[in-house]
């Protein structure tokens, strides 16, 4: 049975997590040439499909500690540092997808909408007096911010995978 839990734990991180992982790291990119008028069809095309790719696999990736969690309780090392180091470092992977998933839907929201995050207008002016218009606004810093969420998203796991190889 332990065999069997332990493989399911690595297809579920394999499976799960590796979709989530690559999308989440190519969506800001593929936003940048969104926002850049580069093909916008296309490139909403690409948007969709990897936020559906994160979505999706991000609700696989939950099987990913139920099989951790019934190995170490069959093993009975739940009490073990590196274990918990582990548990504490996927609660926080989770909190950073909770935070990356609605971004990102967010940055597709402002393409379909042809308005900035922020409320700001597409033309990146905003209004002035009597309808004039002022200063421009600086393009959305959605795709630095996603590369940030994803970055740490993906530098979490990497943490986790050497802890569970090394097991210090």
């Amino acid at each position: 049975m332990s065999k069997l839990l332990l493989i399911l734990h690595i297809l579920a991180v394999v499976v799960g997590l590796g979709p989530v992982m690559v999308a989440s790291s190519m969506f800001p990119s593929v936003l940048r040439r969104a926002q850049a008028g580069s093909d916008p069809a296309a490139a909403r095309g690409a948007l969709g499909v990897l936020g559906r790719i994160c979505r999706v696999y991000a609700a696989v990736s939950v099987a990913v500690p139920v099989f951790g969690f019934g190995l170490a309780s069959m093993h009975g090392g739940l009490g073990r540092p590196w274990l918990v180091a582990s548990i504490v470092l996927t609660v926080l992977a989770a909190g950073v997808l909770v935070f990356l998933l609605p971004a990102q839907q967010g940055a597709l929201d402002a393409l379909d909408g042809g308005a900035a995050p922020g409320g700001a207008a597409a033309e990146g002016a905003l209004a002035g007096p009597a309808g004039t218009a002022t200063a421009p606004v600086a393009a959305p810093a959605a795709p630095g911010r996603l590369a940030m969420l994803a970055g740490v998203f993906n530098l979490l796991w990497v943490v986790v995978a050497v802890l569970m190889v090394y097991r210090p």
